[in-house]
């Protein structure tokens, strides 16, 4: 589907700054939404299987080696390991669930830990199964595609003309060859980027272009959390009714697309959560991000339920990777089963509640403080040292 305005107009609605234009907005990409995807959502989580010691230079990550922060470590998952996040993702009404690993590349054995964790996922759940794990070949796209993946993610991260700026050890041409690899295997692509990293209005719309001559399955929008002793760690959060703005403008650019929000998004966009879905969400990543704290599974289903929308798990969830506008989402009724088991488990006689244990960085990461932080490639200085976060607020507490 073409999208439904033009560069130039996309760049005059990112001029808007009145309320009830930017209601309207809002209001025209709901219904872009609902025409395209009706009341079904796609909701992800994730686990972070491999953490820390990453040799790129990406400007927001604190995984880097020319991050001047302690770094979040977490040695490679064994696949049992993968299978019981899967599993608690699941229980959380999760309807995909994505492996993750830092760096650009996984060694021979670490990369048959993914394939052997995908298989269990696959047998084991009705999740739909994901990966992110950096730069792949054509023939490791097709062992992941053999494995039971269905979709991989792989982020551009910003617009073409901006990307200099992030990242100057991995190149935007080699992103491009890992997609074009993906799109080959007959994989699903999710490709998205960081709003907020300093780029300009324009090239906002540049990569929102350029992500839909990709036309990937799935656009992942995060919004730039700054992690202290990062390149952008000093860096403010977006206004949030400016972050939902830019959300209305990609959903009509991009019409097709199930868009995910990701990080960043609480302490970007808070409490208008709820209007960033109504301004074109499919779904979010549910629970915890990589090394950094979101909602939890209970807040961010009450949230489209609210609007009306289907967080119920479909029937082909496990066959079937894509229930929506290209391949047609099933009609009928879909009963709560995940509410029906959460419900269930409540006891009534003062015993220990069920609990449900997803991703937690705040208590599965160890933080390493570096010997020695290499100067960053481009010269640019690392910011935010000392600022405080979420995620050290919650470590402290639960110290």
């Amino acid at each position: 589907m073409p999208s439904l305005i033009t560069r130039e107009e996309a760049l005059q609605l990112g001029e808007l700054e009145e309320l009830a234009d930017v209601e309207a907005l809002i209001e025209r990409a709901w219904k872009a939404r609902l025409e395209n995807f009706g009341d079904s959502t796609d909701m992800c989580s994730l686990v972070n299987a491999k953490s820390g010691g990453c040799a790129e230079d990406c400007g927001f990550c604190a995984q880097s080696r020319y991050a001047d922060a302690d770094t979040p470590l977490h040695a490679m998952m064994e696949p049992e390991q993968i299978l019981e996040h899967a599993r608690a993702a699941e229980a959380a009404g999760a309807h995909r669930f994505c492996m993750v690993t830092q760096g650009q590349g996984l060694s021979k054995r670490d990369f048959e830990k993914v394939l052997e964790g995908a298989r269990l996922v696959a047998s084991e759940t009705n999740l739909k199964r994901c990966v992110s794990i950096g730069h792949m070949s054509p023939t490791r796209a097709i062992a992941l595609k053999e494995a039971g993946i269905q979709r991989v993610h792989h982020n551009v991260e910003t617009a073409e003309s901006y990307y200099p700026e992030v990242s100057s050890t991995v190149r935007y041409e080699g992103r491009l060859r890992t997609i074009d690899a993906v799109k080959e295997a007959g994989l699903e692509t999710c490709v998205g980027g960081i709003l907020n990293l300093g780029e300009s209005r324009e090239q906002r719309v540049e990569m929102a272009f350029q992500l839909a001559e990709i036309n990937p399955t799935s656009v992942p929008i995060n919004l730039l959390n700054p992690r202290p002793g990062t390149k952008f760690g000093d860096r403010d959060y977006m206004e949030p009714i400016e972050a939902v703005k830019w959300i209305a403008i990609f959903r009509l650019i991009m019409p097709e697309a199930l868009f995910r929000l990701c990080g960043g998004r609480v302490e970007n966009i808070a409490d208008l959560q709820p209007l960033a879905v109504k301004a074109g969400i499919n779904g979010v990543m549910m629970g915890n991000f990589l090394t950094t704290l979101g909602n939890t599974p209970e807040q961010d289903r009450a949230m489209f339920e609210d609007l009306g929308l289907n967080v119920a798990r479909q029937d082909d969830n496990g066959a079937n990777p894509r229930p929506d506008n290209r391949s047609g989402w099933l009609d009928g009724d879909t009963p709560d089963v995940i509410g029906d088991v959460i419900n269930a488990a409540v006891p009534t006689d003062g015993t220990e509640a069920f609990e449900i244990r997803m991703w937690d960085p705040a208590s599965q990461l160890k933080f390493e403080r570096k010997r020695k932080v290499p100067p960053r490639p481009d010269g640019a200085p690392n910011a935010g040292q000392g600022r405080d976060t979420r995620e050290r607020q919650a470590a402290h507490k639960a110290a």
